[in-house]
């Protein structure tokens, strides 16, 4: 395991520019999903509008992803970027105006993040096929891991301001913010230099180019085995739909409190990132990977028996660290194997299952929280990654 510095992908001028961009853009996405989560419980107190989220979330990704991928091994990538961050700047304005005027409901509020997920569908290949195109290929994991950081890293910092905006200014403070995120990252995108595709490698607009990216996923059996793990993983693991009943019911704090356990998970993410962008090269990556998402189960079980908050914190962070190393071994593993032509389809097929996990997990979380319990989705949900880490390492070894 070589060390390097953490950052020595930041001495690149135009990943630099890139990342700050996505942290922005990331930032405002985070502080959106938090306050939009806590509108529709204010408004709904069910726990069962809060999983379909998840669902609605999911629905524009499971349809236009794959259309995303072939969009982005074709288009001009600079242009699709742009226009990805136009549209969500539109959409976050929307939700800002319809708050401040008081015309908001749960069924609008669901066809905005319907618009603001397809987009995402567009905006998630091609932003993750360029990253490659940035740096050399010996930075490749550095450069990964510190684009996950940014997220992570967004996600501790957005939920932490939009817990207080929301105390001091209400949810329409967070959608004004965001649109203003996504226009940042518009500005940003203006002087990089993405090269263009190679006219014999670029992909044509038809079901053929899509299935060529299915048949390269499904035949790579480790990029296929890491994908069927995330999305086992994420699905049964995912608590986070269920955070405001924790914050609200069961640990008794308010806005800020939400905010800050949106933020724990990321925290321990962070740390576990750092370490990783220290590292050139990684021995038995698969094994890392398992005990990855086993430690990511085993904290999301310890999370749903807690009643103490400090200790969901702690909880939170182990669980974070645990998905952080999974995430950017699995990502840097899934880039290094993808030839370049095909890397926006390779992407857009993975989206569909590192989507669909959390957001159908979601739902799963809710319908099941709504029948039992929030503690004991959430620990029949841990136990469900558990399980699901066992037969895919048993499946596909």
């Amino acid at each position: 395991m070589k060390k390097i510095s953490p950052f020595s992908s930041l001495a690149i001028w135009d990943y630099r520019l890139f990342l700050s961009g996505f942290f922005v853009s990331q930032m405002g996405s985070q502080m959106q999903a938090i306050a939009i989560s806590w509108q529709m419980y204010e408004m709904t107190h069910s726990a069962v509008m809060l999983g379909l989220i998840g669902v609605v979330s999911f629905l524009p990704i499971l349809f236009l992803s794959s259309v995303g991928g072939v969009l982005a091994d074709t288009l001009n990538r600079k242009r699709l970027l742009m226009a990805t961050q136009i549209f969500l700047a539109l959409v976050a304005l929307a939700l800002a105006l319809t708050t401040t005027l008081e015309a908001i409901s749960p069924l609008l509020l669901f066809l905005f993040v319907a618009a603001n997920f397809a987009a995402m569908a567009f905006f998630g290949p091609v932003r993750q096929s360029i990253i490659p195109d940035l740096i050399p290929k010996t930075h490749l994991m550095n450069a990964v891991s510190l684009n996950t950081l940014a997220r992570q890293a967004a996600v501790i910092i957005g939920p932490a301001i939009a817990g207080f905006l929301i105390a001091l200014y209400g949810v329409q403070s967070i959608y004004f913010f965001t649109s203003a995120a996504f226009l940042a990252m518009m500005l940003t995108i203006l002087p990089l230099a993405i090269p263009p595709h190679r006219a014999a490698a670029r992909a044509s607009l038809s079901v053929h180019s899509f299935l060529e990216g299915v048949r390269f996923v499904k035949n790579s059996k480790i990029i296929f085995s890491t994908t069927l793990l995330d999305f086992f993983a994420t699905f049964f693991g995912s608590a986070t739909s269920l955070l405001p009943i924790f914050a609200l019911d069961i640990l008794q704090v308010d806005a800020r409190g939400l905010g800050i356990l949106y933020a724990a998970t990321s925290a321990g993410a962070i740390l576990a990132g750092l370490a990783l962008s220290s590292l050139k090269h990684i021995e038995h990556q698969g094994r890392v990977i398992l005990a990855a998402v086993s430690l990511y189960g085993l904290a999301t079980i310890g999370f749903g028996l807690s009643r103490s908050f400090y200790l969901s914190l702690v909880l939170l962070a182990l669980a974070g660290a645990g998905d952080m190393v999974s995430v950017i071994l699995r990502n840097t593993i899934r880039h290094t194997l993808t030839p370049a032509r095909l890397r926006g389809r390779m992407v857009g097929v993975n989206l569909l299952f590192a989507a669909g996990g959390p957001k159908l997990g979601d739902a799963e979380a809710g319908l099941l929280a709504a029948a039992t319990s929030a503690s004991a989705s959430v620990i029949v949900g841990g136990i469900g990654t558990l399980v699901a880490t066992l037969l895919v390492a048993r499946a596909l070894p």
